[in-house]
């Protein structure tokens, strides 16, 4: 397939509805044949614009790792096994309407930099910046020697970072064409990478179980180091008032962190990590397949979400830990799963090669 080549999917034949019940959460598939009339009971209420409660997506050929709404919330892309970013339309039919292509090994993670950019991460050892509206490659960032795990973009201005199994995180700008603005020496590979709000400090987390906070302005060592995870940290997320750190690890522990600059001690006694540990939240699983699975915030705060080999959609409470939802459907592991900006919308993707777009109540 030639770079920037258009592929549009096949209707999806499977439509879902879900049934509103936080003590089940159940997820019920019927064949389009035989779907239920939508509009005849108060169950069939509907809280976004989705065409359906439930939208399956197909197309990749591998499974798949990441998936991201664009900030305006019309777009979504994903990545994975097969090195190819699909871009998709969230509402109407969810169509498929391009497919990027150019990375030379599995596309690891990805972000959206603003409503027409995607940075990528590629196995391939590069980090790459797309033009989604031309369809086609813009930069392509050469410099970590193992493969490029995780990126991120700053909330402003034009800042990257990444991190790979060289054992560095790496800043890039993406107005150059020319190599890393500041490279990190993290002692072990890097999995995990995310800015706070103001771009002065980077969390790195990693295969040495540990999460590390860098002073931008100065770059020589983390400033804090927080310890809680007893395998390798697989995804950060910051929460949307930039006050809080979900971090999501192979020990199948998903933390949320104060990662403020300055939280007062509970205790004489307690530890730094033990003060800044907000929460423990029960119920995703890793498994021996190891993969970087991620974690993700509702746009107001109050849900939280996280990547599960159980094939299990898993939606938290924050404020109380609860689970709110336990939705099955995937036959394969749930890499990732994400919030829609603007709606009560999740997405899903697995390694059993599909995507699911699902309605929740907000």
């Amino acid at each position: 397939m030639e770079e920037g080549a258009i592929v549009v999917s096949e209707p999806s034949k499977k439509r879902a509805r879900i049934i509103d019940d936080l003590q089940s959460s159940s997820i019920i598939v019927t064949d389009a044949s035989n779907e239920p009339n939508l509009n005849n009971d108060d169950e069939d209420e509907r809280y976004s614009g989705l065409k359906a409660p439930i939208m399956l997506l197909t197309g990749h050929q591998g499974a798949i790792y990441r998936i991201r709404f664009s900030p305006c919330g019309e777009f979504c892309a994903s990545g994975g096994a097969d090195r190819s970013i699909f871009l998709w339309e969230v509402y109407g039919d969810c169509c498929n309407y391009n497919v990027l292509t150019g990375h030379k090994n599995a596309i690891c993670d990805l972000t959206w930099c603003n409503d027409r950019t995607i940075a990528t991460a590629s196995a391939d050892k590069t980090v790459c910046l797309w033009d989604t509206h031309a369809g086609k490659r813009k930069r392509n960032f050469k410099g970590h020697r193992g493969f490029t795990n995780a990126v991120c973009a700053a909330k402003s201005g034009n800042s990257l970072a990444s991190g790979a199994d060289d054992a560095t995180a790496v800043l890039w700008d993406q107005r150059s064409r020319g190599g890393a603005v500041v490279t990190m020496h993290c002692g072990r590979a890097v999995t995990a990478v995310e800015f706070d709000q103001e771009v002065d400090r980077l969390f790195t987390g990693g295969i040495d179980d540990t999460l590390k906070v860098w002073d931008l302005r100065q770059t020589n060592a983390p400033i804090l180091q927080l310890y809680g995870h007893e395998n390798t940290i697989t995804d950060l997320a910051l929460s949307p008032d930039g006050k809080t750190l979900l971090s999501n690890g192979m020990d199948s522990k998903l933390f949320a962190w104060d990662i403020r600059p300055f939280v007062a001690p509970a205790s004489s006694s307690s530890s730094e990590s033990e003060n800044r540990r907000l929460a423990h939240f029960l119920g995703a699983k890793h498994d021996f397949h190891r993969n970087l699975l991620g974690c993700s915030w509702s746009s107001d705060g109050s849900k939280i979400s996280a990547g599960s080999s159980d094939c299990i959609v898993h939606i938290w409470d924050f404020a109380t830990a609860d689970e709110l939802y336990y939705l099955p459907g995937h036959q394969g592991s749930v890499n990732d799963v994400q919030f829609h900006p603007k709606e009560p919308i999740v997405a899903s993707a697995s390694s059993d090669l599909s995507i699911y777009f699902g309605e929740i109540a907000p």
